[in-house]
């Protein structure tokens, strides 16, 4: 049996195109355009995460309506303030058109201030990055209506 082998050394323009792409994201997060924030994903999207309590995970997927719906929900949350994001990111190319980006961030609305940690895969897809997957804890509850 042959072990598929692929060319995981990222350059210095996947590292910028990375951090490129994350710019666009935050900006349209900032902004509150899901719309714009669905059109950086391939669909249909995996989410991973688990209740605020003591380990109960969760897993599925959203399909771009339920993406459109639930975002618009959460980042409707700010009331229309200013939302601004300072974050720290760690790509892990696993090839040069597949990532795992870890992110510690801080997210501010309104005078108040987030922080947060989480994981994205990202895919390359005719020359442009997309999110995939997304990782995040404590999203249980509110995904499932409680009933994580």
């Amino acid at each position: 049996m042959t072990e598929a082998t692929t060319d995981s050394t990222a350059t210095e323009q996947d590292h910028r195109e990375l951090e490129e792409w994350f710019a666009r994201y935050d900006a349209h997060a900032a902004k509150a355009d899901v719309e714009a924030m669905a059109s950086m994903a391939v669909f249909p999207l995996n989410l991973v995460t688990d209740d605020a309590g003591p380990g109960t995970g969760w897993a599925g997927q959203w399909s771009r309506e339920e993406f459109v719906r639930t975002m618009s929900e959460v980042m409707g949350g700010a009331g229309g303030e200013e939302i601004s994001f300072e974050s720290r990111r760690t790509p892990h190319f696993l090839s040069r058109s597949m990532a795992v980006v870890f992110t510690e961030s801080t997210m501010t609305a309104g005078g108040q201030s987030q922080s947060m940690r989480y994981a994205d895969v990202l895919v390359k897809q005719d020359g442009a990055w997309y999110f995939q997957t997304m990782l995040q804890s404590g999203w249980a509850g509110v995904l499932t209506g409680g009933r994580s």
